[in-house]
């Protein structure tokens, strides 16, 4: 799942929001580009069994080398909704890869059921403002429970 987002600056949000311009926005960062990515939640290769998620982010343009990475490790409940099973946050550079992304783990209880899994994530950039949106990873069947 890919999300790109708009990371707005301080200046930029105190307009869009209807107030007016104060001057001491004068010196904050200038709007920019990210994309937000993780990969299917999945079972881990190493014991023991244990959903597993990922999230990182790639800079497109705009200002910030950092960001915190939060990825939440949701379970489907039986009425259709989706519950959080795991957090976990990192500040990462941009780019991916072990040492650049956030993780979330639950153990499997049970490796005989089968249920949904997905992972919501969340970029902040570190001293920029950005859009509210997360982006949500494909469901997946895996037999493991909670």
């Amino acid at each position: 799942m890919l999300r790109r987002t708009l990371v707005l600056s301080a200046a930029v949000t105190t307009l869009l929001a209807g107030t007016s311009f104060a001057p001491a926005y004068a010196d904050a960062a200038e709007p920019g580009v990210i994309i937000t990515n993780g990969d299917r939640v999945h079972v881990s290769s190493t014991p023991p069994p244990t959903a597993s998620a990922h999230g990182w982010w790639k800079k497109v343009s705009g200002p910030g080398d950092k960001a915190r990475v939060t990825v939440d490790l949701q379970v489907r409940n039986a009425d259709g909704s989706w519950r959080t099973v795991a957090t976990g946050s990192k500040i990462v550079k941009q780019g991916g890869g072990s040492a650049r992304r956030a993780n979330a783990r639950k153990r499997c209880v049970n490796v005989n059921r089968t249920i949904s899994w997905r992972s919501v994530i969340d970029v902040d950039i570190i001293g920029v403002i950005d859009s509210p949106e997360k982006a949500v990873t494909a469901p997946q069947s895996l037999r493991c429970a909670v």
